[in-house]
């Protein structure tokens, strides 16, 4: 009597879980190792090359302004939409005028962006002495000075599908100091944000939300650039003008992690097996919570699709494009160290000098800078929904 109940239960079943048809409903393969696998060391290598064709790329040059119409037309062959500059204006502050005669003793115990110093510091400074630039091209090439008045930056923005209106923002600034090329600080950031500009502006890919990459210009000036684009789109957000923003990346000097100088000053000649990518959010920000779990939806991306170099996550982040965001929206920068009490005690000796050349950096220190794009282009399509066809 139990055979026909049997039966009855067999033929009832589900058709979706019959073994012959197990094949036909597995899930859709990842697309982020296909997208990372899109990153190439040669073609950041490249981009970084073309930076430095500019020279130092100083704000307010013949030279940057040149630099910003190549990123434009970068951008473009990328097939990047919505291509486009922020213009501001920008005027030098006037000199500080001492009125007293006794300057204040310096803290060494703490950086500008809250961390402590350890362990040995090195000299830091801006170089701004021409003839400590040995090559006479590049010499000639960064000679012209700076001067006040219009500024520009270039964005573009990969549109999303379904939530066009809501944007995470990527950003390096494209500006630099010190008589040299500007190759890391921040060559290295800027030609990361565009090599994923290229591979998310790749016809075959989708994605929910949008992204927008921003090479920002004044950062040596004191963050000019991206304080003029917190000034004048804030309020905007939300509108057809503007969408929502839903996280800050910045990107600041990603090749140098030669680990802390020895007692003499000097640091290693290679890059430190141990290099990690220092991801940085601030403690003090009003969105502080919400940076700090961003900044772990990086690290964990960086634990499974980066190649080689880990990352770290510290609570210090400071003096970077990600500052002027950090009280409006959850704000995150990557790094090569840590910003305030690393490179700021003379972890890095080319930051700011005649040595911040491309020639300087081996691949070893150049596969750090593709790792934190790695890093940064896997937790973005995570973020955004990215797909491909």
């Amino acid at each position: 009597m139990t055979q026909p109940l049997i039966l009855f239960v067999v033929l009832a079943m589900p058709a979706a879980v019959a073994p012959a048809q197990t094949d036909s409903i597995q899930a859709a393969p990842d697309p982020i190792p296909q997208l990372v696998a899109r990153l190439d060391l040669e073609r950041y290598k490249a981009t970084i090359k073309g930076l430095t064709r500019f020279g130092d790329r100083r704000q307010g040059t013949d030279r940057n302004r040149a630099a910003v119409d190549w990123i434009e037309a970068q951008l473009r062959s990328y097939g990047c939409s919505d291509v486009a500059r922020l213009k501001y204006n920008y005027q030098p502050p006037a000199p500080r005028v001492r009125t007293d005669s006794a300057a204040p003793a310096r803290d060494t115990t703490r950086s500008s962006g809250g961390g402590r110093y350890r362990g040995v510091r090195a000299r830091t400074g801006v170089n701004n002495d021409s003839l400590k630039q040995p090559d006479v091209r590049l010499r000639a090439l960064d000679a012209q000075a700076s001067t006040p008045g219009a500024r520009e930056e270039v964005h573009c923005t990969k549109i999303g599908a379904t939530h066009p209106g809501e944007m995470y923002i990527v950003g390096g600034h494209m500006d630099g100091i010190g008589w040299g090329e500007a190759a890391n600080d921040d060559g290295s950031g800027t030609a990361l944000v565009m090599e994923l500009a290229r591979v998310f502006s790749s016809p075959d890919v989708r994605t929910d939300r949008s992204i927008r990459f921003i090479l920002w210009n004044n950062e040596e000036s004191g963050l000019n650039g991206s304080r003029a684009y917190v000034d004048q789109r804030r309020a905007l957000q939300g509108t057809k003008d503007e969408p929502k923003w839903l996280g800050m990346i910045q990107h600041d000097m990603m090749l140098f992690d030669h680990g802390m100088p020895g007692a003499d000053g000097t640091l290693a000649a290679e890059q430190r097996p141990e290099a990690d990518v220092n991801i940085e959010f601030q403690a003090s920000a009003k969105f502080a919570a919400e940076a700090q779990q961003l900044a772990w939806v990086f690290q964990r991306a960086n634990e499974k699709y980066a190649t080689d170099y880990p990352a770290s996550v510290g609570s210090h982040m400071t003096n970077t494009d990600s500052a002027p965001f950090q009280d409006y929206v959850p704000a995150i920068s990557l790094r090569e160290n840590e910003r305030g009490t690393q490179i700021g005690a003379g972890w890095d000796p080319n930051w700011h000098q005649p040595t911040d050349l491309y020639a300087t950096y081996s691949d070893k220190d150049f596969r750090l800078g593709l790792n934190a794009a790695q890093t940064t282009l896997a937790a973005l399509a995570g973020l955004v929904g990215a797909t491909t066809k």
